[in-house]
């Protein structure tokens, strides 16, 4: 831990662990924490195949383009089904039986896509929120650096060194 807040320090400030101001330590060592708990997720580089191919499904059957793929397709079915009718053939009458096990038998492989594709997404805001976080300590540490330059200065310009 302390060889790891160590590195940390010295890449984020260029300075010794030991040499920071107790507020800054404080900011390194959570930081470590984050670091260390951080997950293991996947980026979207490192992604299996089925992973892939679950966000592009999950892309497309949330597109427009499906939406109106897929309002033709029933829109032809009805319209042949409902022509056929009037034949002695009949495929599938009026209720459209078939029909509806068909969209009950796509929602029910489409639904756990999208889900997966979802979770996959929520880890990689959850890996994005904790580099973030990371990113806003940082920040908090410099921030507290020029704080106490200013308030060396300030010191500096209220006290001026009296002349021997």
């Amino acid at each position: 831990m302390k060889r790891h807040s160590n590195l940390l320090s010295r890449a984020l400030l260029g300075r010794k662990y030991s040499e920071l101001q107790p507020a800054e330590q404080r900011v390194i060592e959570q930081i470590s924490l984050t670091r260390m708990t951080m997950p293991s997720g996947q980026g979207a580089g490192d992604a299996t195949f089925g992973q892939r191919l679950a966000d592009r499904v999950a892309q497309f059957g949330g597109s427009w383009t499906f939406i109106l793929i897929f309002g033709a397709v029933l829109g032809v079915w009805v319209l042949l089904n409902g022509f056929l009718l009037m034949r002695p053939v009949r495929f599938d009458p009026y209720p459209f039986v078939f029909l509806n096990l068909i969209l009950s038998m796509l929602a029910a492989i489409q639904a756990p896509i999208i889900m997966m594709s979802q979770n996959r997404q929520s880890e990689k805001d959850r890996i994005a929120a904790i580099s973030d976080y990371q990113v806003n300590l940082k920040a908090e540490i410099e921030i507290l650096e020029l704080h106490q330059k200013i308030d060396r200065l300030t010191e500096m310009l209220s006290h001026p060194a009296k002349p021997r």
